[in-house]
């Protein structure tokens, strides 16, 4: 079983609107992504704000459309950044392993999905791994965590109470996972993994 988790539940304060539903090329955001899911997952959960939220996507995105299970579900603490959206959405996979995605990276590939959970399926053989996470190379800074796409990254369910924790305790930052708890890194190369796979949508001058 192959689970994805979209996180949807943005404020989108700098977008101004629902960037998921925000049209690339002709396309909502949210449906370049599940496009690039088909014959990679078994499952997504789509994790959205609020009800009315959910009621709108359910009118943008149709089953049919997609060889994968499609659920959907609010954020269990509503507007608390992704952690909560990444804790929610692992409460609701009937895997051990998630990918996450954003809904705003609209040039995600399917190479990419096929490759991370290969990787996965190969760590996994030695035995169980907390996550697995992407990061930029770079040939002066050391630093991996602050290179890493934590919103690109595959989580173990484990997670899901040391998540819990850390938003009781107000840590919000999803890279406090990766500073306290062993992750394994894989390189973003341009060859196997390429950086169009993270490129987001913040703004309205960047889609203009």
């Amino acid at each position: 079983m192959k689970s994805c988790i979209l996180l949807c539940g943005g404020m989108s304060k700098r977008m101004g609107k629902d960037k998921g539903s925000m049209k690339i090329n002709d396309k909502p955001m949210i449906i370049h992504v599940l496009d690039s899911l088909n014959n990679q997952i078994d499952e997504a959960v789509i994790v959205l704000n609020d009800e009315k939220r959910i009621k709108k996507y359910k009118k943008i995105i149709r089953q049919k459309d997609y060889n994968y299970k499609i659920y959907f579900t609010t954020d269990e603490i509503k507007d608390l950044g992704p952690m909560c959206g990444i804790m929610t959405g692992l409460k609701h996979i009937h895997s051990d392993y998630a990918l996450v995605l954003p809904c705003d990276s609209p040039y995600v590939e399917g190479n990419f999905v096929f490759y991370m959970f290969d990787t996965l399926e190969s760590l996994i053989e030695d035995g169980e791994i907390n996550a697995l996470v992407p990061y930029h190379r770079s040939p002066k800074d050391v630093n991996i965590i602050k290179r890493a796409e934590p919103l690109h990254s595959i989580y173990n369910r484990k997670y899901i109470p040391i998540m819990e924790e850390y938003i009781s305790q107000g840590i919000l930052r999803v890279r406090t996972i990766m500073k306290n708890h062993n992750c394994f890194y894989i390189p973003i190369d341009n060859h196997l993994i390429h950086e169009k796979n993270f490129k987001n949508f913040n703004r309205p001058t960047d889609i203009e």
